[in-house]
């Protein structure tokens, strides 16, 4: 099997309304980077491409066959409260304050314009999460 380089045995698509939007909010609020757009012929974002991190995630515009499909996100980054901070200023909105979970991670929530939620993480520790809220997986 082959899976072209950025991209994960899964990867999110998001359907969005305000696609240009979206793609900048990816961009600025959450450090990613564009590395492919292509358009419909009306000019709205058909494909665009935004690596973040490890990871390329991908964006189209919603249609009636696509609607808006928001979603849960957790995103694993160097420092969290910088990564706070940056989603909060290209338009985000808050959900949960950063703060150390039991679970290893520093962590908090935000919202992006479109509705899809953010949980932004730094892990503390270089172990595997044991415990995530009460659920143990062994």
């Amino acid at each position: 099997m082959y899976i072209p380089p950025g991209f994960a045995t899964v990867t999110p698509y998001f359907f969005v309304r305000d696609a240009e939007r979206f793609v900048r909010f990816l961009i600025d609020g959450l450090g990613g980077t564009e590395t492919l757009r292509s358009l419909r012929p009306d000019g709205a974002i058909a494909n665009a491409q935004v690596r973040i991190g490890t990871n390329t995630v991908m964006v189209s515009e919603a249609s009636p066959a696509y609607p808006p499909m928001p979603g849960s996100y957790y995103l694993y980054v160097a420092d969290a409260d910088a990564a706070m901070h940056r989603a909060l200023a290209a338009g985000a909105t808050l959900e949960m304050e950063v703060g150390d979970m039991p679970y290893g991670d520093r962590q908090g929530g935000v919202r992006d314009p479109q509705g899809n939620l953010w949980w932004i993480s730094q892990r503390l520790v270089e172990a595997p999460a044991r415990s995530f809220g009460n659920a143990q997986l062994e």
